[in-house]
């Protein structure tokens, strides 16, 4: 560890200035228009905060400042009348040009003693409470973070993982299967590589990071544009290709390699792609595991701007994950029995036509998305014990409307039509769960079915006051009650230029997901699940780049799905891990369900978060205190089996130079429940979720560094995750092979190193 850190220390203090000595340079350029009209703002002063460059935007916007030393900058965006607007994390690279489209507020609450300050913190119009935006630099150099954009909101109040390894999203008390994703406008079900099925996690993210250009998550609040989920909605904002030439970008991360490509279709628009496969299965040959995963994920985007009022977009992403088992040695016939193998195939597709009109913009969308599960699960003679052959395909035919009646109202319509189509073929002989109780289906169902939804919303600033209020309609042809009425009402408040309380109160509905109706012809009969939300909330802006929020939030639970063989479980419960025989493969909904399970969360959650700026400290605080219970059909509350109720999370960084950065991350988590084993290592419904596992905490550290050379540009990076080696505990389970009980994943101090080129 001394060795370690003292060659960090090394490193940091004998870098020097090499874009400085060679006066590399590059460009900034981009656009100013105003939110409501759309229009161009010409006259906008652009400044690069902390130095002496800057430029003017001409009639159409558009504006360009050259010869920018190489480098990590703010930028900011000012024109009279409306608030500044500060973009950070902006790399000047000879090799690219960065391109900002600043879009600003013209300026409508008035106090007497206002002076109008830039805006760090961007705010979604529809999302004004409990939602945050993150960089793609804030994403990338996460410590830990393995450039998931997944993993990097765990570092945001309210989210809980699972277990160390998984990237599930436990948002607020809900359940891995209540958070919506949203690529470019395009919602899919699940992002990640080796999905797990009716929910949204998995170990890692296939979204590739490079090409995203920031992402907004809401833990709660957020509008009726957003719909059939309870908990958050993740929405990636994909950015577009170089415009100037063609480039690219050769990477070798922690766990994968690829190459991207990206530049000018024409004078009117461009393109990207990548192209990324893991190499872990190297590294798990070379250890001797039994299993090894391998994965390859693909993304491409076409913009293409016929006109000044017209974009047209497409995008497309793939994934293609497999699971390789080797039964050479009984201890790896064991451990490999104890593994729900899960290779899929995963297709994202869409067009969406972008359309300005005087006084708004239309944006209409029609997606594909394609998941092929194959799950298998054999004993340890090979035998198989549970099979599961999956496709769900959703054709998507979305069309929103936002216009703007005035400078400080706005109208939000939409309306959406899902095709589906499910293929289910699942087979599990007579299985005996840890309670004793015997489980076994053979169904193949093939099913097409039909969603629709429908919303409106009006937004209105009143003096100092912003009121959202909207109403959302779903309708799902295979559940007995189809249709679903959400209404939703936002009131933000400004006590003064500095301060804001927000709250938010609304109706939140879902339906249950396809594998659960597709593995049992009774659970058609379920309802859609709801959840009513309150939400009270107060922020302070300390200084320009520094915020502080505090916000508690209740969430009541009705028509949750609960089983009617196992009277103490409810769908709440399942959905994170990897599942399998571990769990009585409950997450696949092979049980009899009805909707008559119940739960109720609550939390309050501190939020201090520090932008980079001309200090060039960033960091964020999180500390969180949440409490999830829920009741299944025997009718006794009990904690959700991924009620962790006390999180804090501490990261941040310091950018020595425009070479140089150093980050961290410091993570603390009370226990989840489990239900402990027996004496004869049986488990009691009695016992249901009445231990926890031991809190676990640990430190990562990343260090990146950065050369700009005339035709390329080098990043490395140095990332060690738990630094102190400290254990991490999990759920206990018992080790027949062994004859123990394990309750500590095997992972402790594990350090990585990234490099790439860019060209």
């Amino acid at each position: 560890m001394k060795q370690i850190v003292g060659i960090l220390i090394l490193l940091i203090f004998s870098s020097h200035n090499i874009y400085a000595q060679n006066n590399i340079s590059g460009k900034i350029y981009g656009t100013v228009i105003d939110e409501v009209t759309k229009e161009p703002l010409p006259g906008a002063n652009v400044l690069v905060v902390g130095t002496v460059y800057g430029a003017a935007s001409d009639e159409n916007g558009n504006f360009l400042i050259d010869n920018v030393p190489a480098g990590v900058y703010s930028v900011r965006a000012t024109v009279i009348g409306f608030t500044p607007v500060i973009e950070n994390d902006v790399v000047v690279s000879p090799i690219k040009p960065h391109k900002i489209n600043f879009v600003l507020k013209e300026t409508v609450i008035e106090f007497a003693e206002l002076t109008v300050k830039p805006d760090y913190f961007t705010e979604a119009s529809d999302k004004p409470v409990s939602s945050r935006t993150q960089t793609n630099e804030e994403i990338r150099r996460l410590p830990g973070g393995l450039e998931d954009v997944v993993r990097a909101v765990s570092i945001l109040p309210g989210v809980a993982q699972a277990e160390p390894g998984r990237n599930d999203l436990i948002v607020r008390g809900g359940a891995p299967s209540e958070n919506l994703y949203v690529v470019d406008g395009i919602e899919v079900p699940n992002i990640n590589h080796f999905g797990t099925q009716g929910a949204g996690g998995g170990p890692l993210s296939f979204i590739n990071l490079e090409y995203v250009e920031n992402t907004t998550f809401s833990t709660g609040g957020f509008g009726v544009r957003y719909g059939d989920k309870l908990s958050s909605v993740l929405n990636l904002r994909m950015r577009n290709g170089r415009e100037d030439k063609t480039g690219g970008k050769g990477t070798i991360s922690a766990t994968q390699f690829g190459l991207n490509l990206e530049g000018p279709v024409n004078s009117r628009g461009s393109y990207l792609f990548s192209a990324r496969r893991s190499y872990l299965d190297f590294i798990f040959k070379a250890a001797g595991f039994g299993f090894v995963p391998e994965y390859w994920d693909f993304l491409g985007k076409v913009n293409y701007s016929p006109s000044q009022n017209n974009r047209i977009t497409v995008l497309g992403i793939a994934a293609i994950d497999r699971v390789k088992f080797f039964n050479d040695t009984s201890e790896n016939r064991y451990t490999n029995s104890t593994i729900l193998g899960n290779s899929q195939n995963q297709f994202i597709g869409g067009i969406t036509w972008r359309h300005i009109f005087r006084g708004g913009f239309s944006d209409l969308t029609f997606g594909q998305t394609v998941v092929q599960y194959n799950f298998i699960q054999s004993d340890t003679l090979q035998r198989p014990i549970f099979k599961n052959n999956s496709l769900e395909h959703e054709s998507v035919l979305t069309k929103n409307i936002v216009y703007y009646p005035s400078k400080k109202s706005e109208l939000t319509l939409g309306l959406q039509a899902k095709a589906i189509r499910l293929n289910s073929d699942i087979f599990l002989p007579p299985f005996t769960d840890d309670f004793g109780q015997i489980f076994s289906i053979s169904a193949n169902h093939k099913e097409t079915a039909f969603k629709g939804a429908g919303w409106i919303q009006f937004a209105r600033d009143v003096s100092r006051f912003k009121l959202i209020g909207g109403v959302r309609f779903n309708y799902f042809n295979l559940i007995k009650n189809p249709v679903s009425i959400s209404p939703r009402l936002t009131v933000q408040y400004y006590m003064s230029k500095l301060t804001s309380i927000n709250m938010s109160v609304g109706r939140y509905q879902q339906a249950p997901s396809f594998i659960w109706i597709v593995s049992n012809e009774m659970n058609k009969n379920l309802k859609y699940v709801s959840v009513n939300q309150y939400i009270l909330g107060i922020e302070y802006l300390i200084r320009d780049d520094t915020k502080i929020s505090v916000e508690g939030y209740v969430k009541e639970y009705q028509n949750y799905p609960a089983s009617q063989t196992r009277t103490y479980l409810v769908m709440a419960n399942t959905g994170a891990g990897f599942g399998g025989s571990g769990e009585g493969f409950a997450s696949f909904g092979i049980d009899p369900l009805v909707s008559k399970g119940t739960g109720r969360a609550a939390g309050l959650e501190l939020l201090i978060q520090k932008k980079l700026s001309v200090l060039p400290l960033y960091g964020t605080v999180s500390l969180s205190y949440n409490k999830a219970e829920f009741k299944a059909l025997d009718g006794i509350k009990r904690p959700g089996s991924f009620d962790q109720r006390w999180i804090m999370n501490i990261g941040g960084g310091y950018v020595f130079n425009n070479e140089w950065e150093f980050s961290m991350r410091y993570r603390y988590v009370t226990g989840r429940p489990y239900t402990p084993y027996n004496e004869d290592l049986s488990k009691s419904f009695t016992l249901y979720n009445s231990k926890r596992v031991s809190t676990n905490f640990y430190l990562d550290l990343r260090l990146d560094k950065r050369w700009f050379c005339k035709n390329l540009t080098f990043i490395t990076y140095f990332d060690i995750q738990n630094i102190f080696n400290r254990k991490i505990y999990t759920v206990p389970r018992y080790n027949d092979f062994d004859g123990k009980f394990e309750d500590v994943n095997g992972i402790g101090i594990l350090p990585s190193i990234g490099f790439s080129v860019e060209f």
